[in-house]
Formats: structure tokens, C-alpha cells, sequence
């Protein structure tokens, strides 16, 4: 049984309680979230990727040759190990996550505006779709970018690097009136 260390939302002493007015850009933070880092064994890419692909209610980041983050907004850390770990048996080790990552969101028709103040990649619709995902940096702090949707993004950071980044993602969002708050469903 997995048992958290950590208690509170990294970002619990920067983000008021009240949620304020939702701007057109926005940054929304994901109270809970399972987080579970997969890890192919030697030669065992293609299983892993294939039984990735049937998971479910499951969103998959890649991080590397063999290496992914799977994300459930719906399963409890627990549940999320012990699917993946049913699902793909002796092809993959499983690490839980959730208490070590942090998962934002930003939205909104300036996203790309916001983002290429900190980011050294090409985000234009037709280079990075959607579904696409990369390690990169925004400003100093290594992250996992998804594309999630149009106008969506998904940043995955650290804990110990969430607040940094929030500061970080504000100061770049302050042009655009960027709003914050936590995610309603979570």
C-alpha cells in the first residue's frame, strides 16, 4: 500500500482559496493527480508501448526511449500502480509519482505567446500537435510539455519546482491578464 508523505497541494500557499474571475488565458492547477512513471524493460519497448496504448482512462506523456508518464485524473495512485502493473506485467517497472510531480494547465487564445517566453521549441499548431509531448526547459526548470488541446497545455514539474514554475508562469501571464485557480474536478 502506498502511503503519501506529503500532505498538501504544493501550490496550496499561492493560489487563493476563492477562485477569482476566469480570464481567456488561464492557469488551472489540478489538486490530485495519479501520477505513475513507466519504464520499459530491455527490449520490451514495443509490449510496453502497445499495452499503453489499450490503458484506458489513461494519458500517456512521452519522456524518453522506453519511458512514460501516465496521468489519471479518475484513479486513486493505488489503483492507477496496480492497473499498470496488471496491465504490463513483467515488461515495464512501475514508480508512483504523485506526490512528486505537479501537473498545471494554461489555456487560452496566448498560450503560445505565454509559453515562448520561457520555451526554446517551436509550438506552432502544425510542429507540435496534439498529443505531442517533450521534456523541455521553461526559463531554468526541466519540464514535460503536452499539448492538450488547441489551445491547451499541460506542464509537469518537480514538486520541489512547482512554486518556481508558478511564479515563473505568472510573470509570463501577466501581460495577458493570465488568471489562476484550482481545477474544479480535482
Amino acid at each position: 500500500m502506498t502511503k503519501p508523505y506529503i500532505s498538501g497541494h504544493a501550490l496550496d500557499a499561492r493560489i487563493p482559496v476563492e477562485s477569482g474571475i476566469r480570464a481567456v488565458d488561464h492557469l488551472e492547477v489540478p489538486r490530485e493527480y495519479a501520477v505513475a512513471l513507466v519504464m520499459a524493460m530491455e527490449g520490451e519497448e514495443a509490449a510496453v508501448g502497445a499495452g499503453l496504448a489499450v490503458a484506458g482512462d489513461v494519458s500517456l506523456r512521452f519522456i524518453g526511449p522506453g519511458e512514460w508518464l501516465a496521468l489519471s485524473q479518475s484513479e486513486t495512485p493505488e489503483e492507477l500502480h496496480r492497473n499498470l502493473s496488471l496491465l504490463l506485467a513483467d515488461n515495464a517497472y512501475i514508480v508512483d509519482q504523485s506526490d512528486g510531480r505537479v501537473v498545471l494547465r494554461l489555456s487560452g487564445p496566448n498560450v503560445r505567446r505565454i509559453l515562448a517566453k520561457g520555451i526554446g521549441i517551436d509550438l506552432h499548431p502544425a510542429v507540435f500537435e496534439i498529443g505531442a509531448s517533450s521534456n523541455v526547459l521553461c526559463g531554468h526548470i526541466s519540464i514535460n510539455l503536452s499539448r492538450t488541446g488547441e489551445n491547451e497545455f499541460e506542464l509537469i514539474v518537480m514538486r520541489s519546482f512547482a512554486e518556481s514554475l508558478f511564479d515563473d508562469l505568472r510573470l509570463m501571464g501577466r501581460e495577458f491578464d493570465l488568471s489562476v485557480d484550482f481545477s474544479a474536478q480535482g
